[in-house]
């Protein structure tokens, strides 16, 4: 088990990007959170195997319909035992 957490840059809110990341976690079997941030910017804490991290970072780096995302900023991370994938805020 592995976990990343990720900023998510571009147009990102309002576009349902965080549903959008939930059900793409879900699919892929990685466990976490996502969040809306003040800035506009969208964070996500994802733990799961290797492989299923690089689908779901795949996965929010082409974004949902309506969105545009111009960035994706990622950092190694700390597993923390999380049991589902949940939206925060």
């Amino acid at each position: 088990m592995i976990a990343r957490r990720a900023v998510v840059s571009g147009r990102v809110q309002g576009v349902g990007f965080r549903f959008f990341a939930q059900r793409a976690a879900r699919e892929l079997g990685v466990v976490g959170w996502v969040r809306n941030l003040p800035d506009g910017t969208v964070e996500t804490f994802a733990e799961g195997t290797e492989e299923a991290l690089a689908a779901y970072l795949a996965r929010l780096r082409a974004g949902p319909r309506g969105g545009r995302v111009t960035g994706v900023i990622e950092e190694e991370s700390a597993p923390r035992g999380h049991a589902s994938f949940d939206i925060t805020r």
